[in-house]
């Protein structure tokens, strides 16, 4: 097992849609800012690594991401009173963006994020989603607060520090 994960990149985007899942990512905060952007600051799970044998637990190489889908609207949210956690999310219904001399996007989605205890669904013509931290090799799926540096929007990726 090498101790430090190697990156693909540090910025993730729409483009790397079908590589990605969010599966099991706890949601620790997010937030709506003035330029329509939906913010998400998540612990993402870059690879599950299959239990050793004798083992039954898996075990996981995690960091602390920010998720920002970008032209946000129509937005419905519902979530109980748990901490969410992404069971996946979906897009479909691609079409012209109803600003697309704006924003410079040939498309638009409808995007749903399933989550074990609710639902968010909104439009949006994609997302970005940056690397705040090297991966670290973790027996958890969630990050505490303290190791993931608190709760944070930050778009600075600095993987190696």
């Amino acid at each position: 097992m090498a101790s430090i994960y190697q990156l693909e990149k540090n910025i993730f985007t729409e483009a790397d849609f079908d590589q990605m899942s969010w599966h099991d990512c706890h949601i620790h905060s997010f937030s709506f800012n003035d330029n329509f952007e939906l913010l998400m600051d998540i612990d993402y799970l870059f690879e599950w690594v299959y239990p050793k044998k004798g083992s039954k637990y898996y075990k996981f190489w995690i960091a602390p991401c920010t998720l920002i889908f970008e032209n946000v609207y129509d937005v419905e949210f519902e979530l109980e009173h748990k901490q969410p956690i992404i069971e996946y999310i979906e897009r479909a219904n691609p079409q012209t963006p109803k600003n697309e001399e704006y924003i410079g996007k040939e498309f638009e989605y409808d995007w749903d994020i399933v989550m074990i205890n609710g639902e968010m669904t909104f439009t949006s013509v994609g997302f970005k989603q940056y690397v705040r931290q090297q991966p670290i090799f973790l027996g958890t799926q969630k990050l505490e607060l303290e190791t993931r540096g608190g709760i944070s929007f930050d778009t600075v990726s600095s993987p190696q520090g």
